[in-house]
């Protein structure tokens, strides 16, 4: 993600200009990966034809540790077992050699 030189925001979506102190330009920076499930929903219909063999599947809204908020899936446990509270960590999913969509795996107790 970028940091914001002037400040040390971290944000998300990237952009020229830090939301905080509007300060152009800024710094990639490496994160932990990790954070809390805030929000959940299981989408039962096919709302985008490439996502159709995916439904049903879960959209979370994902607080990483160091601040920045992110809309993903949990992989690897069943839509029902997703719960808000819930401790993840980054998953690197590509999808193709150019996409690699970022989504988030239970933290391991």
């Amino acid at each position: 993600m970028q940091k914001c030189d002037a400040c040390g925001h971290i944000r998300y979506p990237i952009g020229r200009i830090c939301p905080e102190c509007l300060a152009p330009g800024g710094t990639w920076t490496g994160l932990s990966g990790r954070g809390e499930v805030l929000s959940r929903i299981v989408f039962h219909q096919v709302y985008n034809k490439a996502f159709a063999d995916d439904v049903p599947y879960n959209v979370v809204l994902v607080q990483l540790d160091e601040g920045p908020r992110m809309f993903s899936n949990v992989v690897g446990v069943p839509n029902e077992d997703v719960r808000v509270g819930m401790r993840v960590r980054l998953h690197c999913d590509p999808v193709t050699a150019e996409v690699t969509i970022p989504r988030f795996v239970p933290e391991e107790p």
